[in-house]
């Protein structure tokens, strides 16, 4: 996986989740504590997306073939979608259904064992704490200047960082809403508020998976290259003499480390054929250089006929060049 992948974020979420999974779920035997059961269900469901995580970058490495001529980048794209389903289905319902059960059929914590749940949860958030850092770490390799953090997650092309981040976000404010719930239990002895924890745990994480199958439904849908790397490759088209006009422009993302180009380009009438491969040669070599994710590129050349403005094809996006 490359390093825009967040490979170490993933590991790291990875083991804070399985040891924090363990300690959870002896919390949750011990104690009884519905809030405990719902974020035990929480970490091993993330251990899981992020065994996903890397399998899936591990299939996108794969060489182009016969089948797939565009190579198997997008495979990041499905098992980051497949991770945002789980953290639905297995997350959240089942924090909501625990949830519900205890509000209708409500049960004391043992008194024995009351302090455990909290131990754990205070140990938790110190844990998750630090795999926070390290996808923050990682996510600001990659982070445009500036560029918020909402925007960083809808506008990325690597799913992985921005999949792991709102996983640890949803984590760590999720431990608060569990503590919330067992420290009132603990406190007032009435049981619905570790119930309602457990309800506002479900919750957060139904939100969650919904925007990751948002932002992941779109890049599997197919996006093109950002405003600003559409704009460096007009750059480059127009960066020379060979080029009379740039007629209409198309990108999409492959995978999140490379997209196609393909591009009309208007040359003079009377410009001999060997010229213009020529022309298209070193328009190419400009775009590679001012884009390095623009690895498979098209360009067809066209007459350019001035005050005649040829019509792109339906549904295409447009940039025009300045005469």
């Amino acid at each position: 996986m490359s390093a825009s992948g967040g490979g170490k974020a993933i590991i790291a979420a990875f083991l804070a989740n399985m040891g924090i999974a363990l300690a959870k779920f002896i919390a949750w035997f011990l104690s009884g504590s519905a809030s405990m059961l719902a974020e035990a269900i929480h970490s091993v469901a993330d251990s899981g997306n992020q065994l996903l995580l890397l399998l899936g970058g591990r299939k996108a490495r794969k060489e182009a073939d016969r089948e797939h001529p565009f190579g198997y980048g997008r495979e990041r794209y499905v098992y980051a979608f497949v991770v945002s389903i789980i953290l639905f289905s297995v997350g959240g319902l089942f924090a909501i259904y625990e949830g519900v059960e205890k509000l209708t059929h409500p049960h004391a914590l043992d008194e024995r064992w009351w302090w455990l749940p909290i131990v754990v949860l205070v140990i938790a958030i110190v844990l998750e704490s630090f795999s926070l850092r390290t996808a923050v770490g990682e996510s600001n390799h990659v982070r445009a200047t500036g560029q918020s953090w909402v925007s960083f997650v809808r506008h990325s092309k690597a799913p992985e960082l921005p999949v792991v981040l709102l996983e640890d976000v949803g984590a760590l404010i999720g431990l608060v809403f569990a503590l919330f719930g067992v420290g009132l239990t603990v406190i007032t002895g009435n049981p619905v508020f570790d119930a309602i924890g457990t309800l506002m745990i479900g919750t957060l994480l139904i939100l969650i998976a919904i925007i990751l199958g948002i932002e992941t439904k779109s890049l599997l849908v197919g996006e093109g290259a950002t405003d600003a790397d559409s704009q460096r490759i007009v750059d480059a088209i127009a960066d020379g003499p060979e080029v009379e006009k740039l007629i209409h422009i198309k990108t999409l993302y492959l995978g999140p480390d490379e997209f196609l180009v393909a591009a009309k380009l208007g040359f003079a009438a009377d410009a001999p054929l060997v010229d213009i491969a020529g022309a298209i040669d070193r328009v190419e070599d400009r775009i590679r250089a001012a884009v390095p994710a623009a690895r498979v590129i098209y360009l067809e050349p066209d007459i350019y006929r001035p005050g005649v403005d040829p019509a792109p094809p339906t549904s295409e996006f447009v940039i025009r060049s300045t005469d």
